[in-house]
């Protein structure tokens, strides 16, 4: 589990993809790297890969993590489109005593988002957001969202679209000021809001049921 609160980004030394599976390995600073084992999940622009090995020497200030990144995966995510050099957001995941300050995330992508607008400001930036219908009841006004990794607040909902406000904080902790009109961004809606719209159209429809007998 995460918080949806992005660490640091790493940078992607290499991406190969072999019989299906890519071979993701990352740079990042060492220090996010302390008492990692193998099998550990980290959250690389909100997907939780599994840790398939890591170097970090005693005085290296970088060191470097490799993942498995499966078919499924890449189907799913912006995953698949990493070359070397590409900036991804990294967040370790949450142990007992982490402070929670974004919102629980599963690290599991539900759909991709396509860039609308991308608006700098003086002090924010703001970035509008298409998904497929298929999830746009999951979106709510000042529900929970999570973005490459991060947890945001949903702004203004349009019939096409919804907006984000970012401040300059988010913007350099987070890859997603990298951002282009057009481009993708992973997104995993909220657990708590996806299992009550769920059930809600569950119960709706077995009361529509009993009354069609």
């Amino acid at each position: 589990m995460f918080t949806g609160i992005v660490q640091t980004q790493a940078t992607v030394v290499s991406a190969v993809l072999r019989e299906g599976i890519m071979k993701l390995v990352l740079s990042v600073d060492s220090r996010y790297l302390q008492k990692l084992t193998h099998g550990a999940s980290i959250a690389i622009n909100g997907c939780c890969l599994t840790v398939t090995d890591f170097e970090v020497r005693g005085a290296d200030v970088v060191g470097q993590v490799s993942f498995d990144v499966i078919d499924e995966t890449l189907r799913l995510t912006n995953l698949s489109a990493l070359q070397q050099g590409s900036r991804v957001n990294f967040e370790r995941s949450v142990t007992f005593g982490t402070e929670l300050g974004g919102h629980i995330v599963s690290g599991h992508i539900h759909c991709q988002a396509t860039i609308l607008a991308f608006i700098r400001e003086a002090d924010n930036c703001r970035i509008k957001l298409a998904i497929p219908e298929t999830w746009k009841k999951y979106i709510l006004y000042k529900g929970f969202i999570c973005v490459n990794g991060a947890s945001l607040t949903v702004g203004k909902l349009e019939e096409d679209g919804f907006w984000l406000h970012l401040i300059p904080e988010t913007l350099t902790l987070t890859n997603i000021g990298e951002a282009r009109v057009d481009g993708v961004f992973n997104i995993e809606v909220d657990q708590q809001t996806y299992t009550t719209v769920n059930t809600v159209e569950h119960y709706l429809r077995k009361v529509r049921g009993s009354f069609s007998l």
